[in-house]
């Protein structure tokens, strides 16, 4: 994982370096593998003309007669050891031991082989040994005397060479490969670089186009124009982009939408402020007047307020971050509290405003939100429904738990004229207002109540609170056949208090 607060370097040095790093690691590797090749190749000539050589010493020693006697017999004839001592590059020496290891002829500082196998009678062997201080090669050899039988006859021939033409002709072929690869590594260097370059183009030429955008152009990406490994990326900014644009959009015409509900009272307030001047200027003020005027500034204030209010809570709603952070909320408990708040003005308009359903003590079941966002949302429908509700009316505020601990129910329902199936959709807009209902409001509500449930991953319906007539839009007895909110809320099991 990154350590906290590091930066992101070069993408181009990154894959350089990982490109690169291998090649050079690789290349010591190769040129000591190359001087082990090396070396076999080169030993395998000369081992091939020592072995020649040790396998004729010892047909000459086979040769002699047994029962000659002394050590001289089997001493090499002098154009042979002259033959031998012929190399100008290298020294060779041989030697002749006995079955019992002594010495019959030859150079005394010969080492002997190990005796760690079984003897093969004819069998050539190499070695590497040295004599003195000087490092040979050795092929050496058991033979059998003519006319004799048994390993206890045998005789070592050994034939050893130093290392000199050897090492020449490794170094040699070590130059031949190796030094061409002084030129090939640069020249493999900046072909890498090169097609580093060429390959990363496009990824600049992604970013001269996004950078000589307009700010205010939010149209995608053509996929097309970037690279295969690119496209992912750019099918993530494009989404993001259309996700800004229509961000950007819904504020645009909220804000265009708010900035026209707030001047229709600004602008009453204004009028009834200009009004009241002009009668004071004029002297034709009474106190009856002037207390009209000032109930008419009051009522515009209070509409502007709470439309500014609204306002906020939209927002609030439509906030994303905090929908992130959820805590256990008692509903019931919150819609008695808001209940209980509206009864003053319910009783104001004799309207019969009550709760059902589970009490909040009794509730165990917890759904996961904001208890902020919750009440605001039972407010809304709580006002919504005093609004539309005439004298004499029902307003009911409903909480019902699933007994197998799914969900949880918020219904709120009045016995007003109702909402018309057609217009069931549009009331969720944002200022949206039924026509011919004569009732004041921001239209903001019903908006609010639906970006709260949305944010709580909540199902809303709405419906008759009565079944409607064919004809007329009313109630069988009379009365408006009302509009009922449901919401079903996710929730669980949890003893604890919200």
């Amino acid at each position: 994982m990154a350590r906290e607060g590091a930066t992101q370097g070069s993408l181009f040095g990154e894959i350089l370096d990982w490109m690169l790093a291998p090649l050079l690691l690789i290349w010591p590797i190769s040129v000591a593998l190359t001087w082990l090749v090396a070396q076999g190749i080169a030993s395998r000539p000369y081992d091939r003309e020592l072995g020649e050589m040790a396998r004729n010493l010892g047909l000459q020693v086979a040769a002699v007669e047994a029962p000659a006697k002394g050590r001289d017999r089997y001493a090499l004839a002098p154009e042979a050891a002259a033959l031998l001592r012929a190399d100008a590059s290298d020294t060779v020496y041989y030697q002749v031991r006995g079955a019992a290891g002594e010495l019959l002829s030859g150079d005394r500082g010969l080492p002997v082989p190990s005796a760690d196998g079984p003897i093969v009678p004819w069998e050539l062997s190499f070695r590497d040994d040295e004599v003195g201080s000087e490092s040979v090669r050795v092929a050496y050899l058991w033979v059998a005397p003519q006319g004799q039988t048994g390993t206890q006859r045998l005789m070592l021939v050994q034939l050893a060479e130093t290392l000199g033409k050897r090492a020449r002709l490794t170094n040699e072929i070590i130059k031949g490969v190796i030094l061409p690869q002084f030129v090939i590594l640069p020249l493999a260097v900046l072909l890498v670089w090169l097609a580093l370059a060429r390959g990363i183009s496009p990824l600049n030429e992604l970013q001269r186009r996004i950078r000589s955008r307009e700010s205010s152009d939010l149209s995608p990406i053509d996929e097309a124009r970037v690279p295969d490994e690119v496209a992912p990326l750019v099918r993530a900014i494009n989404d993001l982009l259309a996700r800004l644009d229509s961000s950007m959009s819904r504020q645009k015409h909220f804000l265009a939408d708010a900035a026209h509900q707030l001047k229709t009272p600004l602008a009453g307030l204004r009028t009834q402020a200009e009004l009241i001047q002009r009668e004071i200027d004029a002297g034709r003020s009474s106190p009856d007047e002037l207390k009209r005027s000032l109930q008419q500034i009051a009522r515009a204030s209070e509409r502007a307020a709470h439309t500014v209010n609204q306002l906020l809570t939209m927002a609030r709603a439509e906030d994303a971050e905090q929908a992130l952070h959820k805590v256990p909320v008692n509903l019931p408990e919150i819609a008695v509290d808001t209940v209980r708040d509206f009864v003053p003005r319910a009783l104001e308009r004799r309207i019969d405003l009550g709760y059902e359903g589970c009490e909040p003590d009794a509730s165990r079941l917890r759904l996961a939100g904001q208890p902020v966002l919750v009440g605001e949302l039972i407010r809304n429908l709580v006002d919504n429904a005093l609004l539309y509700t005439p004298a004499g009316g029902t307003v009911t505020v409903r909480v019902v738990e699933d007994p197998f601990g799914q969900v949880v129910v918020l219904q709120v329902e009045d016995t007003g004229p109702g909402i018309a199936p057609g217009e069931r959709e549009k009331v969720f807009q944002p200022f949206y207002r039924s026509l011919g209902s004569g009732v004041e409001g921001s239209g903001l509500g019903l908006a609010i109540v639906r970006e709260i449930v949305q944010q709580h991953e909540a199902e809303l319906t709405l419906d008759d609170t009565r079944v409607r007539r064919a004809a007329g839009g009313e109630s069988p007895d009379g009365q408006g056949p009302g509009a009922r909110f449901t919401i079903r809320f996710p929730a669980s099991r949890d003893a604890g208090t919200a």
